[in-house]
Order: C-alpha cells, then structure tokens, then sequence
C-alpha cells in the first residue's frame, strides 16, 4: 500500500511540474526542478529529485551538467545509460538550433556576435577543439566544422584541409576558433604563429581570415581585435 502511495505522489509531482512547464515554460524553475523534469522522461519508476540534486552538486551547476561527457553522467550513482544520454542529446540539440537559426544571417560582422555563434560549441570541452566558420561575401555563414581535436592542452591543425574546405564551400572569408580547457583565453605562441601562417595562405588564395577567437572559461580572445587581422 504504501509502494503504491508513493507511486501515486511521484505521479502526480510530475504532472504538476509538467502542467507548471507548459502553462509558465522555464523562467518558474529552479535549476534543480528543470532537471528533475528532464529526467522523469528517462526514469519512470522512483522520485528523481534526490538525483536531480546530486548532479548539480556533484558538477556545480545546470550548465556543468549539460557540459559533461557521457561516461562522467553515468559514473554518477542513479544515472543510467538512457538517462546520460538524454542529457547530453539536449545540450547537442541546443547546439545545432543555434547553429542553424544564426546561418545565413549576418551576425558575424564582431567579434562578439562569433563568440555567440561557438560558445556553445567550445565553451565547457575538457579537450582542445578547432573550429573554422566559412563565410560568403556578406559574412553570412555557409558552413562551420570542427577541424580537429585534441588534448586538454594542444590540437593539431591542418591548413591544407582548412584551406581546400574554403575552396569546396566557394569561401570568401574564414574565421577561426577554438578553445582553451585551462579556462585563460590569451593566445600561446603557437595559436599566434598559427594564425598569422593560416592569413598568409588564405592571403595567396584570395580568401580573408577575419578572425580567430579563442574560448576560455570567463571569456574569450579575439585576434582581430587585438592585432587588427
């Protein structure tokens, strides 16, 4: 009798946190109710509010969680497969709605409106990302990849891969980007030597490189705003 109250609480819990969702969306909850939430649709049988708790003290906050890799997700106790798995599925979901809304707009004409554009991407990645936006004549977006990926301090870039991209795209413009997982966003001698190699070879190939941001923790650094590119 009472495994069967307790069910009964559980379920109505979450219709009221769904009806709340639906008639208010996300601004009348907490972080940890938003991710409870999100886990009723994994987790049918107990009450997941203890869990939903756990991952944000165990990672610090909302954003943390959603930023956590998959294997981290399930090392936490309660977490499963489907449950790590759907958390990570809405973070890369919220990537690709942003990545697709900003296509094709011209946004990226500063090198705020480019950090907007991959904080998503890059902000939060335990491991070194290369990104490289291609762009038409009117600084609209026509394709962004990561280029290469690496360690927690360095990566491996391949110009002539970058470089035959921008060729395939019809690219008159390029902007760079990766990330710095040590949180510090200045550049090291490498990222400098890197870019200025990179602005030589689109120079020759009649392609602009517009800028190269690199993303830290607090911020970000942006190499036409400080060198003039």
């Amino acid at each position: 009798m009472l495994m069967n109250n307790d069910s009964q609480f559980y379920k109505g819990h979450r219709q009221r946190l769904r009806d709340r969702f639906e008639k208010n969306g996300s601004c009348a909850f907490s972080e940890h109710e938003l991710l409870e939430l999100l886990l009723t649709y994994s987790i049918h049988v107990k009450d997941v509010k203890p869990l939903a708790k756990k991952l944000l003290s165990r990672f610090g906050s909302l954003t943390e969680v959603l930023d956590a890799e998959i294997s981290e997700l399930k090392n936490t106790e309660g977490m499963g497969t489907v449950s790590a798995i759907l958390i990570r599925l809405v973070k890369e979901l919220n990537i690709e709605y942003h990545t697709e809304k900003l296509k094709n707009l011209e946004v990226l004409s500063t090198p705020t409106a480019v950090y907007e554009f991959i904080k998503n991407r890059l902000a939060g990645k335990r491991d070194e990302l290369f990104m490289v936006i291609y762009l038409n004549t009117k600084n609209r977006v026509i394709d962004c990849e990561i280029s290469s990926e690496g360690t927690v301090n360095q990566t491996t870039v391949y110009p002539r891969k970058i470089i035959r991209k921008a060729l395939e795209n019809n690219a008159a413009a390029l902007i760079l980007a990766h990330n710095h997982p040590s949180g510090e966003p200045e550049p090291s001698k490498n990222d400098i030597s890197l870019t200025n190699s990179l602005k030589s070879i689109c120079g020759t190939m009649n392609i602009s490189l517009l800028d190269h941001i690199i993303v830290g923790k607090l911020g970000y650094f942006s190499f036409n705003r400080k060198f003039m590119l």
